[in-house]
């Protein structure tokens, strides 16, 4: 899986939905454009080498799926599983920010450190959550997840920018929530930079059109611009977004029991 400090990433699309671009872009009208279906994939990333494997976000619960109705298409456990991936032993768990799509699962990593921004957990666990605007988003049954986790002394909260390990750094982008993280992994096929949803969308990203769910408007539009210098600088080359359906083709593709449904960067899954 190449030298010292290097990765393979591994996008797995655990679920999907489809839905209209009124849904899921922020007023979307004042864009002049029509209306019209897009699709919404869900998924979890997979960073690994041979000295580490981090799981990066553990998907939505059947609880918070089913009540969303979203559509299941392998259940986290048994793409771990076809990854060769034991829970159990997993040590690191990043979860980018806490929404039901990201935070639910936790319990499948039982012995694993979870590492999330400072500002993410204060909120989710302060009073402001329960305001309906906030709390659409989340499940109370993963925030008590992580707040059983924070009694067992497993979570790990951090501000602005965390070395996570060799080669791999967590970036606070903000904006979407109020500690919405991004993972910057160096692989073989160069730097890559799982947006998670800090950006939804490459669309999103290319037309500046904030997604419809956002904590801070003006942090939204300030964490694209964090991205387009990481992509200017050449500090990122590969962009992965968090919701794409087009994501998995950008990739190359997983074969095996997770044929259609991953794809890999800096290795062979």
């Amino acid at each position: 899986m190449g030298q010292v400090g290097e990765y393979e990433v591994v996008i797995v699309k655990y679920g999907t939905r489809s839905t209209v671009k009124s849904d899921v872009y922020l007023n979307y009208g004042i864009y002049g454009q029509p209306d019209e279906p897009i699709g919404m994939d869900y998924f979890f990333w997979v960073v690994r080498n041979a000295e580490r494997t981090i799981i990066v976000d553990t998907g939505f619960s059947t609880q918070g799926g089913t009540v969303r109705h979203r559509t299941f298409l392998i259940d986290p456990a048994e793409a771990c599983a076809a990854l060769g991936i034991v829970p159990e032993e997993v040590n690191t768990v990043v979860v980018t920010h806490a929404h039901y799509d990201h935070a639910g699962n936790l319990g499948l990593f039982p012995n694993a450190q979870v590492v999330l921004a400072e500002k993410e957990y204060d909120f989710w666990t302060g009073r402001h959550a329960e305001r309906a605007q906030f709390h659409h988003s989340i499940e109370d049954d993963d925030i008590d997840d992580l707040r059983e986790i924070d009694r067992q002394g497993r979570l790990r909260t951090w501000n602005d920018q965390l070395q996570l390990a060799e080669g791999i750094t967590l970036i606070e982008i903000g904006g979407h929530t109020p500690g919405q993280a991004a993972v910057l992994v160096q692989t073989s096929e160069g730097p890559t930079l799982l947006a998670s949803d800090s950006m939804h969308y490459y669309e999103e990203f290319d037309d500046d059109m904030p997604f419809a769910y956002v904590g801070d408007l003006i942090g939204m539009y300030e964490g694209f611009d964090t991205i387009r210098a990481m992509l200017h600088s050449g500090q990122v080359k590969h962009l992965v977004a968090g919701h794409d359906p087009s994501t998995l083709s950008r990739f190359a593709p997983v074969t095996g029991k997770l044929a259609g449904l991953a794809a890999t960067i800096g290795g062979h899954a």
